[in-house]
């Protein structure tokens, strides 16, 4: 009888054991980088998405926020998803544009005139074929929905033509790119990573950042710069790269409800970067900020010799994204 007793009490156990081990199995952890600060919209609709997740997946989906550069930069976190770590990073197309370069078009100055049109683009076959593109190399892409914004531009001296431009270093980020973009408008292109631009400002090493406003904003870019030019150089849209060294571990029906929730917040995210927008740029005129309105034509006719500027980007790919958007 005490053999018995303890040989159902080994089983027990064995099958508890068992259990806990398939339910750890079940559980999928992502940690999500992105440069922004806390109270940032990215920040809130990161949250939307990491609540969403768990919520629809039972609590076997669980989403771990790293803002402001925590786990490194754009760059290193995409490394380190390649190398097969979980860490999905917030990636604008020019960066992604290094991995797959017709993709960094989309980041691109002028390249559309509206949401409208970005969305067309986004919709596309050729949207689609950049992600098995990805793919290829190694990255996942969730989603490329989420709205980041409308770039524009802060310095230390009013922009009012791109001849104001001359001789100011401007921070950009370290896109191929957005460094032809800023040299095609008359800048002096410093790329360096989002979390360094703020100091490198207060110091007087650059002259000027671009961002869309809510960055601009929630990195207090505005405090080292009191002139704001609005010259709408780039819809940019946004996304969450991971390795698909990682994803393909992924249970199917979790990937499925990670993709999903992506998705749902890129709707919420379009109606919240619009109206916060607005609700910033008064707020930074209320802090001493001049608001320029120039007019973008002049910006606009330089804008075509950025995209023959990147070797890397297909022939006549400005006028192909340019036929997709205004279809």
């Amino acid at each position: 009888m005490s053999k018995t007793f303890w040989l159902c009490l080994c089983c027990a156990l064995a099958l508890v054991f068992t259990c806990g081990a398939v339910a750890a199995q079940a559980k999928v952890t992502l940690r999500i980088a992105y440069e922004n600060h806390p109270g940032e919209p990215i920040d809130t609709l990161a949250k939307k998405w990491a609540e969403l997740a768990l919520e629809k997946s039972k609590g076997e989906l669980v989403l771990e926020l790293y803002p402001s550069s925590q786990l490194g930069s754009k760059r290193d976190c995409l490394e380190m998803a390649t190398m097969g770590a979980n860490v999905v990073m917030l990636s604008d197309s020019g960066t992604l544009g290094d991995y797959t370069p017709d993709l960094g078009a989309l980041a691109g100055p002028y390249l559309v005139d509206s949401w409208a049109e970005m969305d067309k683009i986004l919709a596309s076959d050729w949207m689609k074929e950049q992600g098995e593109n990805l793919r290829k190399k190694g990255l996942y892409l969730i989603t490329m929905n989420w709205t980041y914004g409308i770039r524009q531009l802060v310095a230390r001296k009013p922009v009012v033509t791109p001849a104001d431009l001359s001789g100011l270093k401007i921070r950009v980020p370290a896109s191929r790119i957005q460094v032809a973009a800023m040299q095609a408008l008359g800048g002096v292109p410093t790329p360096m990573p989002l979390a360094e631009a703020y100091t490198a400002l207060s110091q007087g090493v650059i002259d000027g950042a671009e961002n869309p406003v809510a960055v601009i904003y929630g990195q207090k870019l505005y405090e080292g710069a009191k002139y704001m030019s609005m010259i709408d150089y780039i819809y940019m849209p946004i996304g969450w790269a991971g390795g698909t060294a990682f994803f393909d571990t992924i249970p199917p029906e979790l990937l499925t409800i990670l993709n999903e929730t992506a998705e749902e917040v890129a709707v919420i995210s379009r109606d919240l970067v619009l109206k916060q927008d607005a609700d910033m740029v008064e707020t930074m005129k209320a802090e001493g900020v001049e608001v320029i309105q120039p007019d973008l034509v002049a910006f606009r006719k330089l804008a075509p010799a950025a995209y023959l500027d990147v070797p890397d980007l297909s022939p006549g790919i400005y006028d192909k994204l340019r036929e997709i958007a205004t279809k």
